[in-house]
């Protein structure tokens, strides 16, 4: 069997599936099993695989049709230019986070606080993608990054020392904003937003592989977010923002809640590449 036999035989089984971008994942599942590059791998595909190679790149396989997410197969994800490692301690990085670095930038890099030292925390780390996005991109920042999961905080660490900023983000286990001593300039979260009766009709690879204490909001999956929203008026520096992912039917929910714990405060609405509500944003004093 040549590679290429074998990527068409790997690309026909994640089709009948039903996982999308089926060539896609063949392709990167066989190019993690052989240790090629894509340049590489287009190149010998009339090669012949070998057979301990066909065996590893059958493991692999057999992970991604049993819905296993390819972020933990390969151990590692995409975000925001940086490479991460992903493991089933914290969800996987999702392109629509993105959106609250960028949003988050914007804010630190407007000069609307004329200072150059950014006080962050990033509520609900996870593997700490937010955390080190921002760090990288602001290096003069002081980040704290909490997380209730200390398997999460352990990866979180591990990423922050991959990208060489761990030494700008303190580490804490707790909830939500409960382990901060001292008021903030921005606070960043991505926190459960998934409605609890939702829960069994996620697809397999959310279900039944990332961690449940990450995606359950509740019942109408506004619950840990609104506890934060009612904590953070107390560990904002004036001025200060709020910026959180939400669900894209929360806007109105959450944007009462935040009217009400912030009277006064401006809230505005992000909405992400799809033209969904995805972002609540905070501005205060």
């Amino acid at each position: 069997m040549t590679l290429a036999q074998a990527l068409h035989r790997a690309e026909e089984l994640l089709r009948a599936e039903g996982i999308e971008d089926s060539w896609l994942e063949a392709e990167v599942l066989l190019r993690h099993a052989l240790g090629l590059d894509r340049h590489a791998l287009f190149a010998r595909l009339h090669e012949p695989i070998a057979l301990d190679q066909e065996a590893a790149y059958q493991a692999l396989l057999e992970r991604r049709l049993a819905r296993e997410p390819t972020a933990y197969i390969l151990g590692r994800r995409e975000f925001y230019g940086l490479e991460l490692e992903c493991t089933p301690a914290a969800l996987v990085p999702r392109p629509e986070t993105e959106l609250l670095v960028e949003e988050a930038l914007r804010i630190a890099e407007s000069g609307v606080k004329g200072q150059e030292t950014w006080e962050i925390v990033d509520v609900g780390t996870g593997n700490g993608a937010i955390a080190v996005a921002l760090a990288v991109n602001l290096p003069s920042a002081r980040i704290a990054a909490i997380d209730v999961s200390a398997e999460a905080l352990a990866l979180a660490r591990r990423n922050a020392a991959r990208h060489d900023v761990a030494q700008r983000i303190s580490f804490v286990q707790g909830d939500l904003l409960s382990p901060l001593i001292a008021p903030v300039d921005l606070i960043v979260a991505n926190l459960p937003y998934v409605r609890s009766g939702d829960w069994k009709a996620l697809p397999p690879e959310i279900r039944n592989h990332e961690p449940r204490q990450a995606l359950d909001g509740g019942p109408e999956g506004t619950a840990v977010l609104e506890r934060l929203l009612r904590q953070a008026p107390s560990y904002l520096r004036l001025p200060g923002w709020l910026l959180a992912e939400i669900g894209d039917d929360q806007a109105a929910r959450l944007g009462e809640v935040a009217a009400a714990c912030f009277p006064g405060g401006r809230i505005e609405i992000k909405q992400d590449l799809a033209g969904l509500d995805r972002l609540l944003l905070v501005r205060v004093g």
